[in-house]
């Protein structure tokens, strides 16, 4: 008997694709592939084109819920002639042939069996256009309304993008949908908790307008029924509300909701259902509800399944609240776990870390190995994703950064231009040593850009080269193609907002051309009319610059041949903290009858301070990000030495002498050797 219903539905569903049309199709509204509209908007569409429906609410909610109104059906009424159509179609014989008769003629026996052949119908519907015919045949109970609504929600969730707004075109035309639709508002008040919950989520998730009657009525029953919701309802109707634009029921019914979840807080015994409330909360809050939220989950911590893991990171995110103790456990057991987690739920666990601005360097290092050792498996597209979310954590995954490498050189065609931008991004923001692969893997990247420059367009063309240049790599046919006069012409019409970058972009890519002298074919420079006013960084110091200990570091030594200037601007771009120019360790300078005296700049080095934010350093390192990395190269160029020093190394000094000492230090490191020297032959005697 199974075989023989799979069989008929089977080909009932077949048949229903062609009959379809000719049954409900309103004349106005073709059901073709280029009518069908966005599901998202599908809802609103159709409620425009029914002006006559009046389904809209102005002001509160009519008492009355009877009457003739209709929600989504034809304007004509739903007649016998129809009927008799539909009774005489392939479609219907098919629908027609059930093993049992329908709900009002039933015996006393079947009755009896405690099972309604509703139930076993609805299993087999798999759209909900079939769920509207079924209600055709059989009159649902109040009960089975909620159920009906809740099948058609799911039985969209596995269907493909097309074929899940077909159906839903389908399901508005259909004209048992205003039917079903009206008995759920009229016995909402008969309904259990859980079915208004269930039955709202599932019209919400289908598409019915969220300020449409029959949704606000719902809104309005949730509002008077909330406190007799069990936590599986608060949390069902929480998950509904997430989704819900801001309309005033909904607003209220929030504010409600989030009262019960607090007085019922410590009653709370299931994971999930507390995460759904916590989302609900959402970043509006109170700081005091979201501390009595991070207690309730750190005493279910024990409780925490691998995903409840996951979806804690992401509803902290949600939250905007950071908890570490929280965050610290997630990531301990993801960490444990990394095998049975899939890409998607990795990368939103990543994503929210960033959101919450939190960096766990185990986690990271972990998740970096992990990939690598995976890489195989990942397309490219995945891997560049991961690569993205990490760079904009600050942390240089360093295995994977090696293994797409040489992933790149083994396949660089595979790379979309999309994939191009983000690759050179994060790869000259992370600044990533690959050592004797460096050359080969720009080289790769540099083959497969050639491909994309006749159809690049200007910006695009800008942002590679710059990435380029702070990679110290200088190919040619992207600097030659992007300053001749015809991608120039691009940048003549100037938006305001992309202005200041792009003039930034550009004076980096001059002050590359300049200062590093690549070999080309030709000289390239940038027209100054591309390059702005010159607007060099700020000359303000910042609150912890150690200008009194840097007079200390000196002492005695500013009589002997060295020099200390603050806030010096070289090549009208970089501005250097401090120079200090000193005589060249272990240099004599010695001056006799008949030799000539060395140069100044031949006997003295001249040291260029820096002192940097951490966000210029990878995460966890002392290596030096994007711009601070190319700062650094021309420095060296223009023949000073860089030394670096960090606003947190000098803060965390107690005293100015520790301040003094760490700089001196850095400063001075062959006076630190020669301090050591005589220490060493001190306990040698």
């Amino acid at each position: 008997m199974s075989f023989w219903l799979t069989e008929t539905f089977m080909r009932r569903s077949l048949q229903r694709f062609c009959s379809r049309r000719s049954l409900w199709q309103h004349p106005s509204l073709p059901v073709t592939t280029s009518s069908i509209i966005d599901s998202s908007n599908l809802g609103q569409h159709i409620w425009r084109t029914r002006q006559s429906h009046k389904c809209l609410l102005h002001g509160s909610i009519a008492r009355s819920v009877g009457g003739g109104v209709r929600f989504y059906s034809q304007d004509r009424i739903h007649n016998e002639d129809l009927l008799v159509e539909k009774e005489n179609s392939p479609a219907h014989t098919t629908q027609s042939e059930p093993s049992q008769p329908p709900a009002e003629s039933q015996s006393d026996e079947t009755k009896s069996q405690g099972r309604s052949p509703f139930v076993d119908h609805l299993q087999l519907c798999g759209s909900p256009s079939d769920v509207l015919d079924l209600t055709i045949h059989y009159s649902p109970t109040v009960r089975q309304v909620s159920n009906c609504l809740s099948h058609m929600w799911t039985s969209t969730k596995k269907m493909s993008e097309e074929q899940r707004r077909y159906e839903l075109q389908l399901m508005f035309d259909h004209p048992q949908f205003d039917s079903l639709l009206q008995d759920a508002m009229q016995n909402v008040g008969k309904m259990r908790t859980e079915d208004i919950a269930y039955s709202l989520l599932s019209m919400v998730k289908l598409g019915v307008p969220q300020r449409s009657r029959v949704v606000q009525t719902f809104l309005r029953s949730c509002q008077e029924n909330v406190n007799d919701f069990d936590e599986k309802s608060l949390s069902i109707l929480a998950s509904c509300l997430e989704h819900m634009d801001g309309s005033p029921n909904s607003v209220a019914l929030k504010k409600g909701l989030s009262l019960v979840v607090e007085a019922r807080l410590p009653g709370i015994q299931n994971v999930m259902a507390l995460q759904t409330m916590m989302r609900l909360m959402g970043k509006d809050s109170s700081l005091d509800l979201k501390r009595k939220l991070e207690r309730k989950a750190l005493s279910m911590t024990e409780q925490f399944s691998l995903p409840n893991t996951q979806y804690m990171i992401s509803t902290m995110a949600t939250m905007g609240f950071y908890s570490k103790p929280l965050l610290d456990i997630c990531s301990h057991k993801i960490r444990e776990n990394l095998n049975g987690i899939p890409f998607n739920r990795l990368f939103k666990v990543l994503q929210s870390c960033r959101e919450l601005h939190y960096r766990d360097l185990g986690l990271l290092t972990d998740i970096s190995d992990y990939i690598a050792s995976v890489m195989d498996i990942w397309t490219t597209k995945q891997a560049v994703l991961y690569l993205s979310v990490l760079e904009n954590l600050l942390f240089c995954p360093t295995a994977l950064m090696q293994a797409f490498a040489e992933k790149v050189i083994a396949n660089p065609e595979a790379l979309t231009l999309k994939d191009l931008l983000c690759v050179l991004k994060v790869y000259s923001s992370l600044n990533y040593d690959l050592q004797h692969q460096r050359q080969q893997f720009l080289d790769s990247l540099s083959r497969a850009l050639d491909a994309y420059l006749p159809k690049m367009s200007g910006f695009d063309l800008l942002k590679i080269v710059y990435h380029l240049c702070l990679l110290g790599h200088f190919p040619s046919a992207p600097l030659e193609q992007l300053l001749q006069s015809s991608t120039l012409e691009q940048f003549k019409v100037k938006s305001s907002k992309s202005l200041q970058s792009q003039e930034r972009m550009f004076q980096t890519v001059n002050l590359c051309l300049h200062l590093d002298r690549p070999s080309l074919p030709q000289p390239l420079t940038v027209p100054e009319s591309l390059l702005g006013d010159p607007a060099p960084p700020s000359a303000q110091s910042v609150p912890w610059w150690p200008s009194e200990g840097l007079q200390g570091v000196l002492g005695d030594r500013a009589a002997a041949d060295t020099m200390l200037e603050e806030k010096v601007l070289v090549e009208n771009f970089y501005l250097i903290d401090a120079v200090i120019t000193k005589p060249l360790p272990n240099q004599a300078i010695q001056t006799e009858a008949g030799e000539e005296q060395c140069s100044p700049s031949e006997s003295s080095q001249r040291v260029a301070i820096i002192c940097a934010a951490h966000s210029a350093f990878c995460y966890g390192t002392s290596n030096p990000r994007g711009l601070l990395a190319m700062k650094i190269r021309h420095l060296k160029i223009l023949g000073y030495e860089p030394v670096l020093v960090t606003g947190p190394e000098l803060q965390s000094a107690v005293s100015e002498e520790e301040r003094v000492q760490l700089l001196r230090t850095r400063i001075f490191p062959e006076h630190l050797n020669n301090t050591s020297d005589v220490q060493v032959q001190v306990e040698k005697l």
